[in-house]
């Protein structure tokens, strides 16, 4: 945990091909007269910061200070990753070279619903010899007051033979790590790189050795090490990653993420989380595997790989336990809201309870699966301890605390998100997240439901539920106690 609490102090410089990502959200239901093609009827556009860009916005997001190097063109498209920069909160600070001669590389996807149905990219390959000038002068200028360097190759040109030649001199110079994130098939071009997180396909590629199971993956990461004398840190998906380095054992970390709702981006989420922990002091295998669990939170996400600093704590907390946490289903407020408003314009329906939830009985399970029945995500809300403590429940409430009551909701299969408040009612959420259904127990009557009102008023509806009677935390309490007449 506090190898987290220093990624705050640590300055990395980014360097590679900057893109900008956008999806484009419709419906296609029908198919177009001119030709045997699908009518996509556009309901939504969404930018999102992508390639070394998207990986400097999460080493940002992780409380880390990021500086960016990349090329853009003089085009609308470089203004708004601008402005998405400008949105990270002041962690990400740029330094992107301008080229009239090339647009910002942009990569459209276009999507019915869950379905992809094509991906459209604006982009040139290669790079002018005055801009290659221009990024090495920048490169050379920043590197001088970071603690890592990460270099983000998409293979579109950015990070030619001379740039990476002038990251190398700098890092060495100054005894900086240097994490890369390889594209070329030779790998050579990568030798005085600290460790290079290559993904299956790219090891296989590089390398000529298919990577389908252990020994083969040996053998590429052996040659890989030959070529770049770097530490290998292989992502593999669903199998997590495994680290090579020269002289040693293989060492392995399994996948952390139970549900996988969204893989793209969590190679960067990767990078980004251990150029953090190298830069913050770890050893290689404790970054290793602190980057495994950010990935694990990331996929388990939809439509971001972006994992703040209480997301990848609560994460770990549940590795250290052995055990999984539901890190995923258990975010800040501001997480949640960013969530609720994806799931808005996906047409997603949510639901919203509340309570203490302090001993799970039959009667919250009830409640749970009564309220997910109504809702596609359900999202459940918890009194923290103190405000356990002023709902007058006695003297021994909690039982549990705040910590234990979210990780056994997180655990619970109805529940998609699970938060804490400390006000004595949860209106101020409710008027945040605007659910479209709020839920309680039968035994309240509407207008004793606090947010009612609220819902209803945007167009929501509030569900009474039976539970289970005869069950209740101040039942088992006072059922548990010891009898005054006991010897």
């Amino acid at each position: 945990m506090a190898l987290i609490d220093r990624f705050s102090d640590r300055v990395l410089v980014v360097i590679g091909d900057v893109m900008l990502d956008r999806f484009v959200y419709g419906r296609a239901d029908r198919v177009s007269p001119e030709a045997p093609a699908l009518v996509l009827r556009v309901e939504d556009d969404r930018w999102l910061l992508g390639g070394a860009a998207n990986v400097a916005a999460n080493i940002a997001e992780l409380g880390g200070k990021a500086i960016l190097i990349g090329r853009v063109g003089v085009d609308d498209d470089a203004q708004i990753i601008r402005r998405l920069a400008d949105q990270t909160g002041g962690g990400l600070g740029l330094r992107l070279v301008e080229d009239c001669e090339a647009p910002t590389t942009v990569k459209t996807r276009y999507l019915a619903g869950d379905r992809h149905l094509l991906r459209a990219d604006r982009e040139k390959i290669g790079l002018s010899s005055k801009c290659e000038a221009e990024l090495i002068r920048t490169v050379e200028a920043a590197i001088h007051d970071a603690d890592a360097i990460v270099v983000s190759d998409y293979a579109k040109g950015v990070v030619s033979d001379a740039v990476l030649s002038a990251v190398f001199k700098a890092a060495d110079s100054g005894r900086k790590p240097v994490i890369v994130d390889p594209k070329r098939r030779d790998l050579r071009a990568y030798r005085g790189a600290t460790v290079i997180t290559p993904n299956r396909g790219e090891l296989s590629l590089s390398t000529g050795v298919a990577c389908d199971d252990e020994q083969g993956a040996a053998r590429a990461a052996e040659i890989a090490i030959e070529q770049t004398g770097a530490t290998v840190l292989l992502t593999r998906s669903e199998q997590g990653v495994s680290l090579y380095r020269p002289g040693l054992e293989a060492w392995r970390d399994m996948a952390r993420a139970k549900t996988i709702r969204d893989v793209s981006g969590a190679g960067d989420t990767v990078v980004a989380t251990l150029a953090l922990a190298l830069a913050s002091g770890a050893d290689m295998t404790a970054a290793a595997h602190l980057s495994n669990v950010a990935a694990g939170v990331a996929v388990s996400k939809s439509g971001t790989s972006l994992v703040s600093p209480e997301e990848l704590r609560l994460a770990l907390l549940g590795t250290e336990h052995g055990t999984d946490s539901g890190c995923a289903k258990r975010l800040p407020l501001k997480r949640v809201i960013e969530q609720r408003a994806r799931w808005r314009e996906e047409g997603v329906k949510v639901g919203f309870t509340n309570g203490c939830f302090d001993l799970i009985h039959p009667g919250h399970v009830r409640l749970l699966r009564e309220a997910k029945r109504h809702c596609d995500k359900l999202i459940v809300a918890i009194n923290s301890d103190s405000s356990v403590q002023r709902l007058n429940k006695g003297p021994s409430r909690p039982i549990q605390n705040e910590n234990a009551r979210l990780e056994v909701m997180a655990a619970l299969e109805p529940v998609d998100i699970v938060l804490m408040f400390s006000e004595d009612t949860p209106y101020d959420l409710i008027a945040d997240l605007e659910p479209d259904i709020l839920i309680k127990g039968a035994d309240y009557t509407e207008d004793r439901v606090v947010g009612a009102a609220l819902v209803k008023a945007r167009g929501g509806r509030v569900v009474l539920v039976d539970i289970a009677k005869g069950h209740s935390t101040t039942n088992l309490v006072a059922r548990s106690a010891p009898s005054s007449d006991a010897a």
